[in-house]
C-alpha cells in the first residue's frame, strides 16, 4: 500500500463492531513516535460504525507499519509506503492492459519497481453514492507489480502503468496508481448530479440524460447498465474521496462523440473541478489537485471526415485548444492526434501505443503537477494570423515565434469561406476548403488561400479530422521536443481578433 506523503497528511479509517460506538481506536506508525486516537461512531448506514484519523505529514519514503487497536483487538498493515497517489480514470483506452500494449513481453518483464504500488477498483456501479467498495468492487489489493503470467496484474491500465513508471525514473519517490475506468463510458457516468446540474442535463434526479445526436444503433445500450449518469461516480470514484490523493490521469471521450457532444466543453472541466471539490471535502487532498489528459488518438482512416472526435478534442480543453487555461486550471494533456492505430488487433479505436501516450502525459506532469519549469511539455499552437502576399496566403505564427518547427507534411490546414455579405463562418452558408502549407518557416507556416478572396476568409482549423494523420506524420511538430501541433479551431470575432492586417 501507498499513502499520500506529506506535505499531505493521510487518512486511515475503518470499521468496528456493532456495539463499539464511543469507544476508542489508537492508531500508531512505527519506527517512529507517531499515535492518533479516533473515536467510533455511526457509519453512513444504520447497521455500521467508523472511525477515522488523519496522520502528521509523512516524509520519510521508508517503509512503515501501521496499527489500530480496539480493546483487545488489534489490525496491522504491513510495508505501507509514503509516496504521490494518483488516480487513473476514463474509458477502455485507460483500461486498456500491459498484455494488450506494443512489446507486451518486453514491458511486462520491466518491472523492478518495488517503490510502485498498484490497486485496481473492479467494474460495479449504483444508483447511490457509496462509502465503501462493495465487497465485489477490488479487482486488485494493493499490490506490486508482478511479470506476465501472474494473472494478479497482467489486465493493469497500461496508461497508468507506463505513467507511473515513468514518472517514478524521473522523481525516485513511492508511487501508489489506482485504476478505476470502465470501456465504453459516457464522462457523464462518472460525473455527480451536481455537474449535469450545472451543465443543464439535469432538471431533476429523474431526469438526467439528454441526446443531442442520434446515436449508432445499440450504443450506449440505451444509457442502461454503467452508462447511466452518475452511477461510476457513485460506485468507482465516491468510495475513494476519503483517500488522500497528489493527483489524477483521464483517458475518455470516445463515447461522447455520439452522446452529448456539445455538452462536454461543460461537462468534462466541471468533472474535474467536482472531483477536485469533492475529494478535498473528505480528505488532505489539494483543492486544484493536477489532472491530466490524452486528447483523442484516431480511429478510422483519414477519408473518415465525422467531426464527433475533432469536437470532443476541442472541447477537451473548453474550447480553447491548450491546457492549463483559465477554464482548466493545473490541467495538463498528452495530444495523441498523431498516434492512431488503424490495424489494432482490438480495433483501430484502441491503439496499441500506449507508450507514447504515456511518456506524453509524463512530460504535463512534471511540468504542471511537479512545477519543473525546465520541462517543455506543450507543442506548437498559433497565437497570431496575417494575411500576406496580395492576400492570397495566410501566415499562422506560433508560440509568439520564439520556438522552431519542423514538417512532416504540407496538409491538414483549412480556410472557411463564406458565401454571405456578413461574411460569417456558418453551417450551409460557409464551406471548409483545403489551404496546404506553401512556406514551411522556422517559427511560421504560411498557407494558401488561393480559393476563397480574403475578405470571404472568415476562419481556419487544423487536423479537423477523426484521424487527421498517420503514426507520427502530422504537418507541424515543435523541432526541438517533436511534440505535435494540436487541434485548433478559429472563426469570425476570435478569428478576426487574431488577424494583425
Amino acid at each position: 500500500m501507498v499513502l499520500q506523503r506529506g506535505p499531505r497528511r493521510a487518512n486511515i479509517w475503518g470499521y468496528a463492531p456493532l456495539g463499539t460506538e464511543g469507544f476508542v481506536v489508537t492508531v500508531t506508525l512505527s519506527p517512529g513516535t507517531m499515535k492518533k486516537i479516533a473515536i467510533v461512531s455511526e457509519g453512513p448506514n444504520d447497521d455500521s460504525l467508523v472511525w477515522k484519523v488523519q496522520l502528521d505529514p509523512v516524509i520519510s519514503s521508508s517503509p512503515f507499519n501501521i496499527t489500530a487497536n480496539l480493546m483487545s483487538m488489534e489490525i496491522m498493515l504491513m510495508d505501507i509506503l509514503f509516496g504521490d497517489i494518483w488516480v487513473c480514470s476514463g474509458q477502455s483506452n485507460m483500461e486498456f492492459t500491459m498484455t494488450q500494449v506494443f512489446n507486451a513481453t518486453e514491458e511486462l518483464n520491466d518491472v523492478d519497481y518495488p517503490q510502485i504500488r498498484l490497486f485496481a477498483v473492479n467494474r460495479v456501479n449504483s444508483s447511490t453514492p457509496l462509502f465503501d467498495l462493495p465487497d465485489n468492487g477490488i479487482r486488485l489489493p494493493w499490490s506490486l507489480p508482478t511479470k506476465v503470467g501472474n494473472s494478479s496484474w497482467g489486465y493493469f491500465s497500461a496508461v497508468c502503468w507506463l505513467y507511473g513508471k515513468y514518472l517514478f525514473k524521473q522523481l525516485q519517490i513511492p508511487l501508489g496508481l489506482v485504476e478505476t475506468c470502465w470501456g465504453g463510458t459516457p464522462v457523464e457516468a462518472w460525473s455527480s448530479f451536481e455537474v449535469l446540474q450545472e451543465c443543464g442535463l439535469s432538471k431533476t434526479k429523474n431526469d438526467i440524460s439528454k441526446f443531442l445526436y442520434q446515436p449508432p444503433e445499440n450504443f450506449l445500450a440505451g444509457l442502461g447498465g454503467p452508462n447511466t449518469p452518475m452511477v461510476l461516480w457513485n460506485a468507482m470514484v465516491h468510495p475513494l474521496l476519503n483517500m488522500t490523493i497528489y493527483g489524477a490521469i483521464w483517458y475518455q471521450g470516445e463515447a461522447n462523440a455520439v452522446f452529448n457532444r456539445d455538452y462536454y466543453n461543460c461537462t468534462f472541466p466541471a468533472m474535474i473541478n467536482d472531483w477536485r471539490k469533492k475529494f478535498h471535502m473528505y480528505s488532505d487532498t489539494d483543492l486544484v489537485f493536477p489532472f491530466g489528459f490524452v486528447q483523442l488518438a484516431g480511429n478510422q482512416p483519414s477519408y473518415h471526415i465525422d467531426l464527433g472526435f475533432p469536437d470532443i478534442r476541442w472541447h477537451q480543453t473548453a474550447d480553447i485548444g491548450f491546457v492549463p487555461n483559465e477554464k482548466m486550471l493545473q490541467t495538463f494533456m498528452a495530444v495523441a492526434i498523431d498516434l492512431p492505430d488503424f490495424l489494432s488487433p482490438y480495433g483501430s479505436i484502441h491503439p496499441q501505443d500506449k507508450q507514447d501516450v504515456a511518456s506524453r502525459l509524463v512530460l504535463g506532469g512534471l511540468a504542471v503537477a511537479y512545477n519543473k519549469k525546465y520541462v517543455e511539455f506543450q507543442g506548437p499552437f498559433p497565437d497570431m494570423f496575417d494575411f500576406m502576399f496580395q492576400n492570397y496566403t495566410l501566415l499562422i505564427r506560433y508560440n509568439a515565434g520564439v520556438r522552431k518547427m519542423k514538417y512532416y507534411s504540407r496538409i491538414g490546414f483549412e480556410i472557411c469561406c463564406s458565401l454571405t455579405s456578413d461574411n460569417s463562418c456558418n453551417p450551409g452558408i460557409s464551406w471548409w476548403i483545403p489551404a496546404p502549407i506553401l512556406e514551411p518557416g522556422e517559427f511560421h507556416s504560411i498557407v494558401s488561400t488561393s480559393g476563397c478572396h480574403r475578405e470571404n476568409v472568415t476562419g481556419a482549423r487544423y487536423a479537423w479530422l477523426e484521424s487527421p494523420c498517420p503514426f507520427k506524420g502530422c504537418a507541424v511538430y515543435d523541432s526541438v521536443t517533436n511534440l505535435p501541433l494540436s487541434p485548433f479551431v478559429f472563426t469570425n470575432e476570435k478569428f478576426r481578433s487574431m488577424l494583425i492586417h
